[in-house]
């Protein structure tokens, strides 16, 4: 056969290596040349696979190899090679290790192993997990698509388990194709059932129509085309580009009108190449084509959607870096912490949640060992709702436990037998907080001490990563953690991190001045304003003897007029005449002293009160001019702290603020003001200066009071933002928990539904059931009665009716009362009782009065657990058996008299053969019974006589007996003699006769 030539296989966009697997650029070697196509199946496999290899194309039009993994029997020779060998040309072999795999070839795994393949080569291993454990098949699948990558397809075929699940989602991972067994075509169904499950399978087929998609899809996947020159393939590919780079936005387009998310930013090499994959699904060649079927089916957008999505995750993936995580940093997160703080980390693209389940565990582990009791909190986010969804449900297959410790696995999961999977144990599940979320777009988490984003960054262009840097440093705490991907570094931002694990991928956000970069600025929730709110303190309670409380301090001053504050200016009580001070501001009524002070009067109060409240001493200014009536007026302001005299009032702190004229006007010399706009030419100049000086150190005060003013709204705006991102957290867990609330809910409905379904059935069950015991109890011709330990009838059958008079009435009536009408029997009650004492079964004899007799058994009535609940009385008829034994018994004693007469008895058939011989006859002739039985009766007949003896046979079968006549007959030593014999005709119960007996004595 002629191989194909492999030049690189056609693409809407230049073949570029692939970050997330690590592929190869076109221009493959040979080894990578054809698809390996690996197919699992477990139960009832093999009819799937002659379906699959008798439906495959000839030799000639394949460019493929198979590999077939099935869980076979560790302890028997496996016939599977010669078994497939008869339904297909294709040659099978079993596999052998370290076999190099070639083009249109099928391989057999061997029993007792587990497989490999790395290089194109297939590895036997020894099995490391029990019978019944091993996931032969997820591990084939795991090392095929590590090692083919987009040349990887995985089938699943009819089976019992998850095994396989796992797999495909590493297939479709690395760029490869799914197939799976339509459930329904299958003998056991739960291994396709769980592929499909995972939402990654391209074709759902039965065995038969998959071979035929399969080569359809490879041809167009991994078609090849002739090579051209090199400038003219120079040309068309910068061609190409360009026009492929325009397509791909138009689908960008369709991607976020639908879903929302622009990919516009990601690698184009690999949204291309997924979108090439997502052509060969449907036969489409061209771009505009499969553009085309974007515009029309909103549910292709959705598959693409999907596909873009996929992440190949799974419990402690990269176990060396799990590792360094468990050693180097989750102490660390503890360290110099009270034993009640919150630990919190960020996993953004969870994906199905694995990763954040893992960290969650780890961080348990660290807890329990060194006795912490720090709240725990895994932001897991994801823009994949699917994902999420199963995230939150934490059901995983089986098939995880190649992945997890037993130790693990026995400690942080629930096996739930039924549906052969595991369940996230209840304290791991309420650490993980899941929502939906895009990290290129939403708002960060804050005050993180750990992000785990691994192999996220591989999937996003620089322009992103150059905004993602920048924003995980936000989010995390001064020396909080970065976890990469093995193919992830923070690339142009070390100034940002701190190496902790170079091969790991661990990073330590710096503490120098813990820098921002505006790239983050657009990414953080916008600042509230609860400002003011967080002024605010509380009240003291209406208890409070305020009144007293003012007028007691108020005495110790020469002012009348006050006003009892919080710290935050509320008005508690007010005392004397503040109207000169005070007034009712326009709008809204406020009860605040600072608002209702009067023009001149608020900024230097509002110093005045805060420096108190923050200082906690009695603040005085002298000569605060305000405008009250018209004029200004120069006044004196004091604000003290007060103590009430109430027990337990400490905790409500309250001011006093006293308003008095000022010490000068109260001497009869107006304030520098109002004698300045009074125009008193006689003012000094000294006077002049100093209320310059005094007007400056009241501005001066305001301008400090202001600024503090403005740090303290500054210190509560941050605050304030940080308090609208926790109130976020809580809302999204508040949300998270109500998902969770509302999946129980429907996980009970559900629950609820499949119970009415099983009553149902059981109800038709016990109505078919009762109906064959009734059909079965009427069939058997037994008639029977059911009693309790009261001797109370339960039930019976109608045969019974012949020999108990019972109606349908008498259920629940004791058997004593019935009327019997069997002859001489009337102990049933007693023996009934006998029986339910003993436990012993009885049986007798009885007769009816038509002469018909019957058995009558007792014995105990049973149920399933072995408790005696009644006893159960039956007839059975046996009249047939009675006469039976009376014809039995005449048969004996006619048997004697044959076995002991003289004369010689004997019964031949009409062809003569002796059938009948008895001792009498022996004596007679001399042949033993044995002898005369193998004879004829021609042969003791004397040749003369035998026509006559003819004719008496005649005569017989019209007279039926015969008189006695006198003949001859021969010995057994050749002697004749002289016998009277005596015949008698057979009869058949159709009156034919089939024999004759004869009566034979010898005259001497």
């Amino acid at each position: 056969m002629t191989k194909k030539k492999a030049p690189r296989r056609p693409s809407i966009s230049p073949r570029e290596p692939d970050a997330t697997s690590g592929a190869e650029p076109a221009g493959e070697p040979l080894g990578r040349s054809f698809p390996i196509v690996g197919i699992g199946a477990s139960a009832g496999g093999l009819g799937a696979f002659e379906d699959f290899f008798r439906a495959l194309p000839t030799k000639a039009e394949l460019d493929m190899a198979f590999v077939v993994v099935q869980h076979l029997a560790p302890d028997h020779t496996s016939i599977l090679v010669e078994l497939i060998q008869r339904f297909t040309t294709l040659p099978v072999v079993e596999i052998t290790d370290g076999i190099t795999v070639q083009r249109n070839t099928v391989y057999v795994i061997p029993p007792n192993c587990e497989l490999a393949l790395i290089n194109r080569t297939l590895q036997l291993l020894e099995p490391v997990e029990p019978r019944g454990h091993r996931l032969a098949i997820d591990f084939f699948f795991r090392s095929l698509a590590q090692d083919q990558h987009d040349l990887a397809i995985g089938i699943v075929l009819s089976g019992s388990g998850s095994d396989g699940s796992l797999g495909v989602r590493a297939i479709k991972g690395e760029g490869g194709m799914a197939m799976a067994q339509t459930p329904t075509s299958t003998e056991f169904d739960s291994m396709p059932r769980s592929a499909i499950a995972t939402g990654l399978v391209d074709f759902v087929l039965p065995a038969r129509d998959m071979p035929a998609e399969l080569f359809a899809y490879c041809a167009q996947a991994y078609g090849r085309v002739p090579t051209a020159t090199a400038t003219a393939t120079a040309t068309a590919t910068a061609t190409a580009t360009a026009t492929a780079t325009e397509k791909l936005r138009k689908i960008f387009v369709l991607l976020r009108a639908q879903t929302g998310h622009d990919f516009s930013l990601y690698k184009q090499s690999t949204i291309a190449r997924r979108v090439e994959r997502r052509q060969a699904v449907h036969r489409i060649q061209e771009v505009d084509g499969y553009v085309r079927l974007l515009q029309k089916d909103p549910s292709e957008v959705d598959a693409l959607f999907q596909d873009l999505l996929i992440g190949v995750t799974r419990f402690f993936r990269d176990p060396d870096a799990f590792a360094v995580l468990e050693a180097h940093v989750i102490p660390n997160l503890f360290a110099n912490r009270s034993p009640n703080a919150t630990v919190r980390v960020w996993v953004p693209g969870c994906s199905t949640g694995e990763e954040a389940y893992s960290i969650a565990m780890l961080l348990i582990e660290y807890m329990d060992a060194a006795k912490y009791t720090a709240k725990l909190q895994v932001f897991a986010t994801d823009i994949d709702r699917r994902a999420i969804e199963t995230a939150r449900s934490g059901v995983y297959p089986a098939s995880i436990s190649a992945d997890l410790t037993p130790e693990r696995l026995a400690r942080f999961f629930v096996h739930q037998e039924g549906a052969d999977n595991y369940r996230v144990q209840k304290r791991v599940r309420d650490a993980v907080i899941f929502s939906e979320q895009a990290v290129t777009r939403d708002p960060p988490f804050s005050k993180l001490d750990l992000i785990s984003c691994r192999n996220l960054l591989i999937y996003l262009g620089a322009e992103l990563q150059k905004i993602l840097m920048p924003l995980f440093d936000y989010a995390l705490r001064p020396g909080g953690y970065l976890f990469l991907g093995t193919s992830e570094s923070v690339g142009d931002f070390a100034t940002l991190f701190s190496v902790v694990d170079r091969k790991a991928k661990v990073y330590q956000s710096r503490d120098d001045g813990h820098a921002r970069f505006a790239g983050a600025a657009r990414h953080l929730p916008p600042p509230t304003g609860i400002a003011s709110a967080l002024l605010r303190r509380g009240t003291p309670s209406p208890k409070d003897p305020l009144r007293d409380v003012t007028e007691r301090a108020l005495l110790q001053h020469r002012a009348m007029a006050g006003a009892l504050v919080t710290g935050a200016g509320d008005i508690l009580y007010l005392h004397g005449r503040t109207g000169q001070f005070l007034e009712l501001p326009e709008g809204e009524i406020h009860t605040n002293v600072v608002a209702m002070a009067r023009v001149g009067l608020k900024r230097p109060l509002a110093a005045a009160l805060r420096r108190a409240v923050t200082r906690n001493e009695r603040v005085q200014q002298s000569g605060v001019s305000i405008r009250s009536n018209g004029e200004f007026t120069a006044i004196d302001i004091t604000v003290q702290p007060v103590t009430s005299s109430r027990p337990g009032a400490e905790d409500s702190a309250m001011f006093l603020v006293i308003l008095e004229p000022a010490a000068q006007v109260r001497a009869g010399t107006r304030a520098p003001e109002a004698t300045q706009d009074a125009g008193e030419a006689g003012s000094s100049t000294d006077s002049r200066i100093e209320a310059l000086k005094h007007q400056l150190q009241l501005k001066e005060m305001s301008l400090q009071v202001s600024n503090e003013d403005l740090e303290a709204s500054n210190e509560e705006l941050t605050s304030s933002n940080e308090e609208m991102q926790s109130v976020n957290e809580e809302l999204q867990s508040t949300n998270e928990e109500m998902e969770t609330s509302k999946e129980e809910l429907q996980s009970v409905n559900e629950e609820l539904s499949t119970v009415n379904v099983e009553l149902q059935n059981r109800v038709a069950d016990l109505s078919q059931v009762n109906n064959d015991m009734n059909n079965l109890l009427a069939g058997t011709g037994v008639g029977t009665i059911f009693v309790n330990h009261g001797l109370l009838i339960t039930r019976f059958t109608p045969l019974v009716t012949q020999l108990i008079n019972l109606i349908p009435t008498d259920v629940g009536r004791p058997v004593g009362h019935i009327v019997s009408n069997l002859k001489g029997y009337d102990q049933l009650v007693e023996d009934v009782q006998r029986v339910l004492d003993t436990l012993v079964p009885f049986e007798v004899e009885v007769q009816s009065k038509t002469d018909q007799w019957f058995l009558l058994h007792i014995r105990p009535y049973r149920t399933l657990e072995n408790v005696i609940e009644g006893a159960v009385i039956t007839f059975t008829d046996v009249t047939e058996m009675k006469q039976a034994q009376d014809e039995s018994r005449a048969l004996a004693r006619l048997a004697t008299v044959v076995r002991d007469a003289n004369d010689a008895i004997a019964v031949y058939d009409l062809d003569g053969r002796i059938l009948a011989w008895n001792p009498g006859a022996t004596r007679l002739y001399g042949w033993s019974e044995s002898e005369a039985l193998r004879m004829n009766v021609r042969e003791l007949i004397p040749e003369a006589l035998r026509e006559a003896a003819l004719a008496s046979v005649r005569q017989l079968s019209r007279a039926e007996i015969l008189a006695p006549y006198r003949t001859q007959r021969l010995t057994k030593d050749g002697r004749t003699i002289e016998i009277s014999l005596t015949a008698t005709m057979l009869l058949s119960g159709s009156g034919e006769m089939y024999a004759i007996a004869t009566t034979e004595r010898a005259i001497t």
